[in-house]
Protein backbone atom coordinates (compact mmCIF):
# COMPACT_ATOMS: atom_id res chain seq x y z
CA UNK A 1 0.00 0.00 0.00
CA UNK A 2 1.33 3.44 -0.58
CA UNK A 3 1.48 6.71 1.73
CA UNK A 4 0.79 9.69 0.52
CA UNK A 5 1.88 12.47 2.50
CA UNK A 6 -0.11 16.43 1.38
CA UNK A 7 2.43 19.05 2.50
CA UNK A 8 2.47 22.81 1.45
CA UNK A 9 2.28 26.28 3.51
CA UNK A 10 -0.53 27.07 5.63
CA UNK A 11 -3.96 28.18 3.31
CA UNK A 12 -3.15 26.30 0.49
CA UNK A 13 -6.31 24.40 0.12
CA UNK A 14 -4.46 20.99 1.18
CA UNK A 15 -7.66 20.36 3.54
CA UNK A 16 -9.93 20.86 0.62
CA UNK A 17 -7.87 18.37 -1.53
CA UNK A 18 -7.60 15.88 1.03
CA UNK A 19 -11.33 15.48 1.42
CA UNK A 20 -11.99 15.28 -2.24
CA UNK A 21 -9.48 12.36 -2.58
CA UNK A 22 -10.86 10.49 0.92
CA UNK A 23 -14.40 9.61 1.77
CA UNK A 24 -15.69 9.91 5.61
CA UNK A 25 -13.82 7.25 6.83
CA UNK A 26 -11.21 9.63 7.68
CA UNK A 27 -9.42 10.37 11.64
CA UNK A 28 -7.46 12.68 13.54
CA UNK A 29 -4.35 11.63 15.43
CA UNK A 30 -1.78 13.03 17.47
CA UNK A 31 1.56 12.52 16.31
CA UNK A 32 3.28 10.63 18.76
CA UNK A 33 4.95 12.31 21.84
CA UNK A 34 3.57 15.84 21.24
CA UNK A 35 -0.10 17.40 21.13
CA UNK A 36 0.19 18.08 16.98
CA UNK A 37 -2.43 17.17 15.13
CA UNK A 38 -2.99 15.64 11.64
CA UNK A 39 -5.48 13.86 9.55
CA UNK A 40 -5.00 10.64 7.11
CA UNK A 41 -7.36 8.75 5.04
CA UNK A 42 -7.40 6.02 2.40
CA UNK A 43 -8.66 6.00 -0.88
CA UNK A 44 -8.92 3.31 -3.85
CA UNK A 45 -7.44 3.44 -7.52
CA UNK A 46 -7.43 0.97 -9.62
CA UNK A 47 -7.97 -1.75 -6.63
CA UNK A 48 -4.71 -0.04 -5.28
CA UNK A 49 -5.36 0.96 -1.50
CA UNK A 50 -3.40 4.47 -0.37
CA UNK A 51 -2.93 5.89 2.56
CA UNK A 52 -3.23 10.25 2.58
CA UNK A 53 -1.64 12.20 5.72
CA UNK A 54 -2.64 15.35 6.26
CA UNK A 55 0.70 17.01 7.51
CA UNK A 56 0.54 20.04 9.12
CA UNK A 57 1.14 23.40 6.81
CA UNK A 58 4.61 24.73 6.63
CA UNK A 59 6.66 27.28 5.20
CA UNK A 60 9.94 25.90 5.87
CA UNK A 61 11.74 22.50 6.24
CA UNK A 62 13.86 24.34 9.50
CA UNK A 63 11.00 25.01 11.66
CA UNK A 64 11.07 26.12 15.11
CA UNK A 65 7.38 25.65 15.85
CA UNK A 66 6.12 22.20 16.77
CA UNK A 67 3.75 21.43 14.02
CA UNK A 68 6.94 22.00 11.12
CA UNK A 69 9.18 19.94 13.58
CA UNK A 70 6.40 17.34 13.66
CA UNK A 71 6.51 17.55 9.59
CA UNK A 72 10.07 17.56 9.35
CA UNK A 73 9.39 14.10 11.33
CA UNK A 74 7.11 12.96 9.22
CA UNK A 75 9.31 13.80 5.61
CA UNK A 76 12.33 11.74 7.47
CA UNK A 77 10.05 8.72 7.87
CA UNK A 78 8.77 8.86 4.30
CA UNK A 79 12.62 8.92 3.02
CA UNK A 80 12.94 5.38 4.87
CA UNK A 81 10.05 3.97 3.29
CA UNK A 82 9.88 2.92 -0.34
CA UNK A 83 6.62 3.19 -1.51
CA UNK A 84 5.80 7.04 -0.12
CA UNK A 85 5.30 10.02 -2.01
CA UNK A 86 5.09 13.59 -1.07
CA UNK A 87 2.55 15.98 -2.91
CA UNK A 88 3.29 19.69 -2.70
CA UNK A 89 0.68 21.69 -2.84
CA UNK A 90 1.44 25.18 -4.06
CA UNK A 91 -0.87 28.28 -4.05
CA UNK A 92 -0.68 28.86 -7.30
CA UNK A 93 -1.54 32.88 -6.84
CA UNK A 94 1.42 33.29 -5.24
CA UNK A 95 4.33 31.06 -6.96
CA UNK A 96 7.44 32.91 -5.59
CA UNK A 97 6.48 32.27 -1.96
CA UNK A 98 5.65 28.36 -2.03
CA UNK A 99 8.47 27.54 -4.31
CA UNK A 100 11.03 28.24 -1.40
CA UNK A 101 9.41 24.66 0.35
CA UNK A 102 9.27 23.40 -2.60
CA UNK A 103 13.02 23.44 -3.47
CA UNK A 104 13.45 22.26 0.36
CA UNK A 105 11.88 19.24 -0.84
CA UNK A 106 13.11 19.00 -4.11
CA UNK A 107 16.47 18.27 -1.78
CA UNK A 108 15.33 15.35 -0.22
CA UNK A 109 15.11 11.76 -0.89
CA UNK A 110 11.62 11.31 -1.98
CA UNK A 111 9.81 11.03 -5.34
CA UNK A 112 7.67 14.55 -5.46
CA UNK A 113 4.39 15.62 -7.44
CA UNK A 114 3.18 19.52 -7.36
CA UNK A 115 -0.41 20.01 -7.70
CA UNK A 116 -1.37 24.19 -8.57
CA UNK A 117 -4.03 24.60 -6.50
CA UNK A 118 -6.66 27.86 -6.93
CA UNK A 119 -6.20 27.42 -10.74
CA UNK A 120 -9.30 28.79 -11.54
CA UNK A 121 -8.33 31.88 -9.62
CA UNK A 122 -4.73 32.88 -11.44
CA UNK A 123 -7.43 33.57 -14.13
CA UNK A 124 -9.15 36.36 -12.01
CA UNK A 125 -6.43 38.13 -10.66
CA UNK A 126 -4.50 37.74 -14.10
CA UNK A 127 -1.88 35.33 -13.62
CA UNK A 128 -0.20 32.98 -16.46
CA UNK A 129 1.61 29.99 -15.49
CA UNK A 130 3.52 27.76 -18.00
CA UNK A 131 3.12 24.53 -16.56
CA UNK A 132 4.84 22.59 -19.18
CA UNK A 133 8.27 25.00 -18.52
CA UNK A 134 7.81 24.61 -14.30
CA UNK A 135 7.64 20.81 -15.00
CA UNK A 136 11.00 20.77 -16.99
CA UNK A 137 12.50 23.04 -14.72
CA UNK A 138 11.71 21.80 -11.85
CA UNK A 139 12.02 17.43 -13.15
CA UNK A 140 8.91 16.77 -11.56
CA UNK A 141 5.20 16.44 -12.61
CA UNK A 142 3.19 19.78 -12.37
CA UNK A 143 -0.57 19.63 -12.13
CA UNK A 144 -2.99 22.33 -11.96
CA UNK A 145 -5.95 21.97 -9.55
CA UNK A 146 -9.06 23.36 -8.71
CA UNK A 147 -9.42 21.69 -4.50
CA UNK A 148 -12.92 22.78 -4.36
CA UNK A 149 -14.71 22.22 -7.40
CA UNK A 150 -12.04 18.21 -8.19
CA UNK A 151 -11.16 20.11 -11.21
CA UNK A 152 -7.75 18.35 -12.32
CA UNK A 153 -7.97 15.71 -9.43
CA UNK A 154 -8.61 12.47 -11.42
CA UNK A 155 -5.61 13.72 -13.88
CA UNK A 156 -3.50 14.35 -10.70
CA UNK A 157 -4.28 10.24 -9.07
CA UNK A 158 -3.95 9.07 -12.85
CA UNK A 159 0.15 10.89 -12.97
CA UNK A 160 0.63 9.74 -9.27
CA UNK A 161 2.76 7.06 -10.58
CA UNK A 162 5.29 9.86 -12.23
CA UNK A 163 6.51 11.23 -9.15
CA UNK A 164 10.19 11.85 -9.39
CA UNK A 165 13.09 11.91 -6.93
CA UNK A 166 15.21 14.84 -8.32
CA UNK A 167 18.36 16.47 -6.38
CA UNK A 168 18.18 20.60 -6.90
CA UNK A 169 21.35 22.30 -7.22
CA UNK A 170 21.59 25.69 -6.13
CA UNK A 171 23.64 27.69 -3.86
CA UNK A 172 21.74 28.56 -0.39
CA UNK A 173 22.65 32.35 -0.27
CA UNK A 174 21.28 32.52 -3.88
CA UNK A 175 18.01 30.30 -3.31
CA UNK A 176 15.56 33.65 -3.61
CA UNK A 177 17.55 34.78 -6.35
CA UNK A 178 17.07 31.30 -7.80
CA UNK A 179 13.33 31.42 -7.34
CA UNK A 180 13.08 34.93 -8.98
CA UNK A 181 14.91 33.40 -12.00
CA UNK A 182 11.91 30.16 -12.63
CA UNK A 183 8.89 32.47 -11.47
CA UNK A 184 10.22 34.90 -14.13
CA UNK A 185 10.69 32.19 -16.77
CA UNK A 186 7.27 30.28 -16.09
CA UNK A 187 5.06 33.40 -15.01
CA UNK A 188 3.45 36.45 -16.82
CA UNK A 189 1.16 39.03 -14.80
CA UNK A 190 -1.72 41.16 -16.57
CA UNK A 191 -3.50 44.33 -15.59
CA UNK A 192 -6.44 43.57 -14.16
CA UNK A 193 -9.08 45.92 -12.94
CA UNK A 194 -9.95 45.64 -9.10
CA UNK A 195 -13.36 43.60 -8.78
CA UNK A 196 -15.88 43.85 -5.95
CA UNK A 197 -13.82 40.65 -3.84
CA UNK A 198 -10.88 42.22 -4.28
CA UNK A 199 -12.33 45.69 -2.28
CA UNK A 200 -14.46 43.42 0.25
CA UNK A 201 -11.24 41.49 0.87
CA UNK A 202 -9.14 45.21 1.79
CA UNK A 203 -11.92 46.12 4.12
CA UNK A 204 -11.32 43.08 5.96
CA UNK A 205 -7.59 43.58 6.97
CA UNK A 206 -7.82 47.42 7.26
CA UNK A 207 -8.29 48.51 10.68
CA UNK A 208 -11.38 50.48 11.18
CA UNK A 209 -13.33 48.85 8.33
CA UNK A 210 -12.14 45.36 9.47
CA UNK A 211 -13.09 45.62 12.97
CA UNK A 212 -16.58 46.84 12.18
CA UNK A 213 -17.20 43.88 9.89
CA UNK A 214 -15.82 41.40 12.30
CA UNK A 215 -17.60 42.43 15.05
CA UNK A 216 -20.97 41.95 12.32
CA UNK A 217 -19.27 38.74 11.24
CA UNK A 218 -18.98 37.59 15.37
CA UNK A 219 -22.01 38.56 16.31
CA UNK A 220 -24.24 36.70 13.10
CA UNK A 221 -22.04 33.82 14.33
CA UNK A 222 -23.43 34.10 17.63
CA UNK A 223 -26.73 34.46 16.34
CA UNK A 224 -26.53 31.66 14.30
CA UNK A 225 -24.89 29.20 17.14
CA UNK A 226 -27.33 30.24 19.68
CA UNK A 227 -30.35 29.42 17.39
CA UNK A 228 -28.57 25.95 16.15
CA UNK A 229 -27.82 24.93 19.77
CA UNK A 230 -30.81 25.62 21.48
CA UNK A 231 -32.57 23.92 18.77
CA UNK A 232 -30.70 20.68 18.88
CA UNK A 233 -31.24 21.07 22.62
CA UNK A 234 -34.54 21.78 22.62
CA UNK A 235 -36.53 19.63 19.70
CA UNK A 236 -33.56 16.50 19.54
CA UNK A 237 -31.07 15.72 22.67
CA UNK A 238 -33.77 17.34 25.25
CA UNK A 239 -36.89 15.27 24.58
CA UNK A 240 -34.36 12.15 23.82
CA UNK A 241 -33.10 11.78 26.98
CA UNK A 242 -36.69 13.04 28.77
CA UNK A 243 -38.51 10.61 26.84
CA UNK A 244 -36.67 7.59 25.61
CA UNK A 245 -33.11 7.39 28.21
CA UNK A 246 -34.73 8.53 31.28
CA UNK A 247 -37.45 5.90 31.14
CA UNK A 248 -34.54 3.31 31.32
CA UNK A 249 -32.59 4.93 34.14
CA UNK A 250 -35.63 4.65 36.23
CA UNK A 251 -36.01 1.28 35.50
CA UNK A 252 -32.16 1.05 36.60
CA UNK A 253 -33.13 2.65 39.50
CA UNK A 254 -35.91 0.95 40.88
CA UNK A 255 -33.89 -2.15 40.19
CA UNK A 256 -30.91 -1.12 42.60
CA UNK A 257 -33.67 -0.06 45.16
CA UNK A 258 -32.85 4.09 44.43
CA UNK A 259 -29.50 3.88 46.79
CA UNK A 260 -26.37 2.10 47.61
CA UNK A 261 -23.29 2.84 45.93
CA UNK A 262 -23.54 1.45 42.90
CA UNK A 263 -26.60 3.73 42.53
CA UNK A 264 -24.63 6.58 43.60
CA UNK A 265 -22.09 5.90 40.93
CA UNK A 266 -24.46 5.13 38.04
CA UNK A 267 -27.62 7.16 38.19
CA UNK A 268 -27.20 9.92 41.12
CA UNK A 269 -29.23 10.89 43.84
CA UNK A 270 -32.65 11.17 43.36
CA UNK A 271 -34.23 15.01 43.07
CA UNK A 272 -37.69 14.96 45.11
CA UNK A 273 -37.83 11.16 44.15
CA UNK A 274 -37.10 11.05 40.30
CA UNK A 275 -34.28 11.52 38.35
CA UNK A 276 -32.57 14.93 37.39
CA UNK A 277 -30.15 14.41 34.68
CA UNK A 278 -28.84 18.02 35.39
CA UNK A 279 -28.36 17.49 39.48
CA UNK A 280 -28.25 14.11 39.90
CA UNK A 281 -24.32 13.55 39.04
CA UNK A 282 -24.67 9.70 38.03
CA UNK A 283 -22.32 8.77 35.25
CA UNK A 284 -25.29 7.49 33.20
CA UNK A 285 -27.56 10.24 34.17
CA UNK A 286 -25.51 13.70 34.43
CA UNK A 287 -22.33 11.75 33.24
CA UNK A 288 -23.75 11.64 29.70
CA UNK A 289 -26.31 14.34 29.44
CA UNK A 290 -23.89 17.16 30.22
CA UNK A 291 -21.64 16.46 27.29
CA UNK A 292 -24.15 14.96 24.74
CA UNK A 293 -27.55 17.52 25.59
CA UNK A 294 -25.98 20.65 27.08
CA UNK A 295 -22.09 20.63 25.37
CA UNK A 296 -22.77 18.79 21.76
CA UNK A 297 -25.49 21.05 20.17
CA UNK A 298 -23.44 24.20 20.76
CA UNK A 299 -20.05 22.48 19.38
CA UNK A 300 -21.25 21.15 16.45
CA UNK A 301 -23.09 24.84 15.77
CA UNK A 302 -19.46 26.54 16.54
CA UNK A 303 -17.60 23.59 14.58
CA UNK A 304 -20.24 24.43 11.45
CA UNK A 305 -19.62 28.31 11.79
CA UNK A 306 -15.52 27.75 12.55
CA UNK A 307 -15.25 25.38 9.28
CA UNK A 308 -17.01 28.00 7.34
CA UNK A 309 -14.60 31.15 8.22
CA UNK A 310 -11.67 28.35 7.85
CA UNK A 311 -12.66 27.42 4.18
CA UNK A 312 -13.34 30.96 3.27
CA UNK A 313 -10.50 32.39 4.19
CA UNK A 314 -11.84 34.91 6.60
CA UNK A 315 -10.43 32.80 9.70
CA UNK A 316 -6.85 34.58 8.81
CA UNK A 317 -7.87 37.78 8.80
CA UNK A 318 -9.72 37.98 12.21
CA UNK A 319 -6.46 36.33 13.31
CA UNK A 320 -4.31 39.16 12.10
CA UNK A 321 -6.97 41.71 12.89
CA UNK A 322 -6.27 40.40 16.52
CA UNK A 323 -2.49 39.93 16.33
CA UNK A 324 -1.76 43.25 17.85
CA UNK A 325 -4.51 43.08 20.62
CA UNK A 326 -3.53 40.01 21.52
CA UNK A 327 -0.15 40.68 22.42
CA UNK A 328 -0.89 42.76 25.09
CA UNK A 329 -1.31 39.24 27.46
CA UNK A 330 1.70 37.30 25.75
CA UNK A 331 0.09 35.84 22.85
CA UNK A 332 -0.80 36.17 18.68
CA UNK A 333 -3.61 36.60 16.42
CA UNK A 334 -4.65 32.87 16.22
CA UNK A 335 -4.63 32.30 20.00
CA UNK A 336 -8.12 33.99 20.18
CA UNK A 337 -9.67 30.69 19.39
CA UNK A 338 -9.67 29.28 22.53
CA UNK A 339 -11.85 32.28 23.64
CA UNK A 340 -14.02 32.61 20.84
CA UNK A 341 -14.94 28.60 20.82
CA UNK A 342 -14.97 28.82 24.81
CA UNK A 343 -17.89 31.29 24.07
CA UNK A 344 -20.35 29.10 23.21
CA UNK A 345 -19.13 26.32 25.02
CA UNK A 346 -15.25 25.94 26.92
CA UNK A 347 -14.64 22.39 26.19
CA UNK A 348 -14.22 23.28 22.53
CA UNK A 349 -12.01 25.96 23.77
CA UNK A 350 -10.14 24.23 25.72
CA UNK A 351 -9.37 21.35 23.12
CA UNK A 352 -8.66 23.65 21.04
CA UNK A 353 -5.41 25.24 23.11
CA UNK A 354 -3.46 22.31 21.81
CA UNK A 355 -3.21 23.64 18.29
CA UNK A 356 -0.57 26.66 19.88
CA UNK A 357 2.38 26.20 19.92
CA UNK A 358 4.61 26.67 23.19
CA UNK A 359 3.69 25.85 26.78
CA UNK A 360 3.08 29.05 27.76
CA UNK A 361 0.95 29.83 25.36
CA UNK A 362 -1.49 26.88 26.14
CA UNK A 363 -1.50 28.23 30.15
CA UNK A 364 -2.02 31.25 29.60
CA UNK A 365 -5.07 30.71 26.58
CA UNK A 366 -6.49 28.11 28.60
CA UNK A 367 -6.15 29.71 31.75
CA UNK A 368 -7.28 33.15 30.53
CA UNK A 369 -10.54 31.59 29.40
CA UNK A 370 -11.37 30.05 32.30
CA UNK A 371 -11.29 33.37 33.73
CA UNK A 372 -13.31 35.68 31.47
CA UNK A 373 -15.39 33.28 28.90
CA UNK A 374 -18.29 32.33 29.96
CA UNK A 375 -20.14 30.11 27.56
CA UNK A 376 -23.13 30.90 25.79
CA UNK A 377 -25.59 29.04 28.32
CA UNK A 378 -23.69 31.04 31.24
CA UNK A 379 -24.28 34.41 29.25
CA UNK A 380 -28.27 33.33 28.78
CA UNK A 381 -28.60 32.82 32.48
CA UNK A 382 -26.55 36.13 33.81
CA UNK A 383 -28.59 38.38 31.51
CA UNK A 384 -31.37 36.35 32.29
CA UNK A 385 -30.59 37.39 36.14
CA UNK A 386 -29.49 41.08 36.09
CA UNK A 387 -31.05 41.75 32.09
CA UNK A 388 -33.67 43.81 33.73
CA UNK A 389 -31.29 46.37 35.44
CA UNK A 390 -30.33 47.52 31.49
CA UNK A 391 -26.58 48.63 31.14
CA UNK A 392 -26.71 48.95 35.29
CA UNK A 393 -26.70 45.24 35.25
CA UNK A 394 -25.08 43.96 32.85
CA UNK A 395 -22.51 46.42 32.19
CA UNK A 396 -20.60 45.77 35.44
CA UNK A 397 -20.02 42.45 35.01
CA UNK A 398 -18.90 42.50 31.27
CA UNK A 399 -16.13 45.05 32.54
CA UNK A 400 -14.59 43.41 34.85
CA UNK A 401 -14.36 40.78 33.09
CA UNK A 402 -12.51 42.02 30.15
CA UNK A 403 -10.13 44.50 32.44
CA UNK A 404 -9.14 41.12 34.83
CA UNK A 405 -8.54 38.83 31.59
CA UNK A 406 -6.13 41.90 30.23
CA UNK A 407 -4.69 42.47 33.77
CA UNK A 408 -4.20 38.37 34.71
CA UNK A 409 -3.18 38.75 31.16
CA UNK A 410 -0.57 41.01 31.14
CA UNK A 411 0.89 39.47 34.57
CA UNK A 412 1.05 36.14 33.17
CA UNK A 413 2.87 37.68 30.06
CA UNK A 414 5.52 38.91 32.44
CA UNK A 415 5.60 36.13 34.94
CA UNK A 416 4.93 32.71 33.28
CA UNK A 417 8.41 31.38 31.76
CA UNK A 418 8.40 30.48 28.01
CA UNK A 419 8.30 31.82 24.57
CA UNK A 420 5.18 33.19 22.86
CA UNK A 421 6.27 32.98 19.24
CA UNK A 422 4.94 35.81 16.65
CA UNK A 423 2.51 34.74 14.27
CA UNK A 424 3.70 34.29 10.63
CA UNK A 425 0.64 33.24 8.51
CA UNK A 426 -0.81 34.40 5.21
CA UNK A 427 -3.72 36.04 4.33
CA UNK A 428 -5.77 33.83 1.67
CA UNK A 429 -8.50 34.88 -0.21
CA UNK A 430 -11.87 35.13 0.20
CA UNK A 431 -13.45 32.20 -0.82
CA UNK A 432 -16.99 30.42 -1.06
CA UNK A 433 -16.89 27.44 1.00
CA UNK A 434 -16.95 23.82 -0.50
CA UNK A 435 -19.71 22.08 1.21
CA UNK A 436 -18.45 18.56 0.94
CA UNK A 437 -15.37 19.64 2.36
CA UNK A 438 -17.38 21.63 4.94
CA UNK A 439 -19.33 18.58 6.13
CA UNK A 440 -16.73 16.14 6.08
CA UNK A 441 -14.42 18.40 8.51
CA UNK A 442 -17.39 19.22 10.67
CA UNK A 443 -17.97 15.29 11.00
CA UNK A 444 -14.46 14.53 12.13
CA UNK A 445 -14.64 17.52 14.32
CA UNK A 446 -17.45 16.10 16.39
CA UNK A 447 -16.03 12.69 16.27
CA UNK A 448 -12.89 13.83 17.41
CA UNK A 449 -14.83 16.00 20.01
CA UNK A 450 -16.67 12.91 21.44
CA UNK A 451 -14.15 10.57 21.73
CA UNK A 452 -11.71 13.29 23.51
CA UNK A 453 -14.38 14.94 25.81
CA UNK A 454 -16.69 12.24 27.20
CA UNK A 455 -14.35 9.85 29.09
CA UNK A 456 -13.08 12.77 30.41
CA UNK A 457 -16.34 14.23 31.51
CA UNK A 458 -17.02 10.84 32.83
CA UNK A 459 -14.05 10.54 34.72
CA UNK A 460 -14.45 13.92 36.43
CA UNK A 461 -18.13 13.26 37.46
CA UNK A 462 -16.81 9.62 38.79
CA UNK A 463 -14.21 12.02 40.94
CA UNK A 464 -17.33 14.02 41.98
CA UNK A 465 -19.59 11.45 43.36
CA UNK A 466 -16.61 10.18 45.59
CA UNK A 467 -15.88 13.47 46.91
CA UNK A 468 -19.93 13.86 48.15
CA UNK A 469 -19.48 10.09 49.47
CA UNK A 470 -16.60 11.11 51.18
CA UNK A 471 -18.38 14.19 52.25
CA UNK A 472 -15.64 16.18 50.98
CA UNK A 473 -17.52 18.51 49.09
CA UNK A 474 -19.50 19.43 52.45
CA UNK A 475 -16.69 19.92 54.07
CA UNK A 476 -15.76 22.81 51.33
CA UNK A 477 -19.13 23.97 51.20
CA UNK A 478 -18.45 24.87 55.51
CA UNK A 479 -14.78 25.76 54.90
CA UNK A 480 -16.00 28.26 52.34
CA UNK A 481 -18.79 29.70 54.25
CA UNK A 482 -17.51 32.45 55.78
CA UNK A 483 -14.79 33.56 52.78
CA UNK A 484 -17.95 34.16 50.61
CA UNK A 485 -20.31 35.21 53.54
CA UNK A 486 -17.61 38.23 55.03
CA UNK A 487 -15.31 38.82 51.96
CA UNK A 488 -17.47 39.04 49.31
CA UNK A 489 -20.56 39.87 50.73
CA UNK A 490 -23.15 36.85 50.03
CA UNK A 491 -25.42 35.03 51.86
CA UNK A 492 -24.35 31.37 53.10
CA UNK A 493 -27.03 30.18 50.37
CA UNK A 494 -25.10 30.81 47.57
CA UNK A 495 -22.05 28.50 48.76
CA UNK A 496 -24.60 25.79 46.82
CA UNK A 497 -24.29 27.50 43.98
CA UNK A 498 -20.92 27.66 44.36
CA UNK A 499 -20.53 23.84 44.44
CA UNK A 500 -23.40 22.88 41.78
CA UNK A 501 -20.85 25.79 39.15
CA UNK A 502 -18.05 22.99 39.20
CA UNK A 503 -21.15 21.00 37.37
CA UNK A 504 -22.52 23.36 35.42
CA UNK A 505 -22.53 27.21 35.56
CA UNK A 506 -25.23 28.22 34.09
CA UNK A 507 -27.36 26.25 36.80
CA UNK A 508 -25.62 27.58 39.10
CA UNK A 509 -25.93 31.44 38.00
CA UNK A 510 -29.71 29.62 37.78
CA UNK A 511 -29.38 29.37 41.62
CA UNK A 512 -28.81 32.45 42.77
CA UNK A 513 -32.85 33.67 41.31
CA UNK A 514 -34.45 33.00 44.13
CA UNK A 515 -32.25 33.91 47.24
CA UNK A 516 -33.15 37.50 46.74
CA UNK A 517 -30.12 38.68 45.94
CA UNK A 518 -28.94 42.61 45.67
CA UNK A 519 -28.09 44.27 42.31
CA UNK A 520 -24.60 44.91 43.63
CA UNK A 521 -24.57 40.86 44.94
CA UNK A 522 -25.84 39.87 42.04
CA UNK A 523 -23.05 41.56 40.04
CA UNK A 524 -20.13 40.13 42.21
CA UNK A 525 -22.28 36.47 42.05
CA UNK A 526 -22.10 36.66 38.90
CA UNK A 527 -18.40 37.58 38.35
CA UNK A 528 -17.20 35.19 40.70
CA UNK A 529 -18.92 32.16 39.32
CA UNK A 530 -17.68 32.76 35.86
CA UNK A 531 -13.84 33.17 37.36
CA UNK A 532 -14.00 30.85 39.80
CA UNK A 533 -13.23 27.52 38.38
CA UNK A 534 -13.86 25.60 34.82
CA UNK A 535 -17.23 23.21 35.25
CA UNK A 536 -16.38 19.55 35.31
CA UNK A 537 -16.08 19.10 31.65
CA UNK A 538 -13.91 22.06 31.02
CA UNK A 539 -11.82 20.88 34.07
CA UNK A 540 -11.79 16.93 32.60
CA UNK A 541 -10.77 18.52 28.94
CA UNK A 542 -7.74 20.99 30.55
CA UNK A 543 -6.06 18.28 32.73
CA UNK A 544 -5.42 16.05 29.99
CA UNK A 545 -4.51 19.26 27.52
CA UNK A 546 -2.14 21.05 30.22
CA UNK A 547 -1.44 18.16 32.51
CA UNK A 548 -1.88 17.60 36.18
CA UNK A 549 0.87 20.48 37.08
CA UNK A 550 -0.28 23.27 35.10
CA UNK A 551 -4.08 22.34 35.34
CA UNK A 552 -3.49 23.04 39.25
CA UNK A 553 -1.49 26.66 38.72
CA UNK A 554 -4.10 27.63 36.25
CA UNK A 555 -7.02 26.76 38.47
CA UNK A 556 -5.31 28.14 41.65
CA UNK A 557 -4.45 31.36 39.57
CA UNK A 558 -8.43 31.65 38.76
CA UNK A 559 -9.49 31.09 42.25
CA UNK A 560 -7.22 33.67 43.52
CA UNK A 561 -8.48 35.98 40.96
CA UNK A 562 -11.83 34.99 41.48
CA UNK A 563 -12.04 35.97 45.48
CA UNK A 564 -9.78 39.31 45.15
CA UNK A 565 -11.72 40.60 42.29
CA UNK A 566 -14.88 39.89 43.96
CA UNK A 567 -13.73 41.30 47.59
CA UNK A 568 -12.76 44.26 45.61
CA UNK A 569 -15.84 44.50 43.61
CA UNK A 570 -18.08 43.93 47.07
CA UNK A 571 -15.71 47.02 48.83
CA UNK A 572 -16.75 49.05 45.78
CA UNK A 573 -20.38 48.55 45.36
CA UNK A 574 -21.16 49.00 49.29
CA UNK A 575 -19.54 52.39 48.82
CA UNK A 576 -22.27 53.49 46.23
Amino acid sequence: MNKILLMGNPNVGKSTIFSRITGVNITASNYPGTTVEFTEGFYTHKKEKRKIIDVPGVYTLKPNDPAGKVAQRMLEEAEQEEDTIVVNIIDSTNLERNLNLTLQLLERNVPVIILLNFWDETHHVGISIDTNQLEKILGVPVIPVVGVSGEGIKHFIDRLGEAENVDMEYAENEKWNYIGDIVSQVQELSHKKHSLRDRIEDLTIQNWSGLLIAFVVILVSFVIIRYIGEGLIGYIFDPFFQSLWKPIMTTLSSALNGSGIIHTVLVGELIEGSINFEQSFGLLTTGLYVPITAVLPYVFAFYFVLSIWEDSGYLARLSILLDRIMHVVGLHGMSFMPFLLGLGCNVPGALSTRVLETRKERFISATLMGIFTPCMAQIAMVIGLVGKYGIRGIGPIALTLVLMGIVVGYLMKKFVHGESPEIFTEIPRLRIPDLKSLLKKLFMRIKYFLQEAIPFVLLGVAIVNVLYSLKIINFIGQFAEPVVTHLLGLPSETVGALIMGFLRKDLAVGMLAPLGLSLNQLIVASVVLTMYFPCVATFSVLVRELGVKDMVKSAAIMVISALSVGGVLNLILSSF
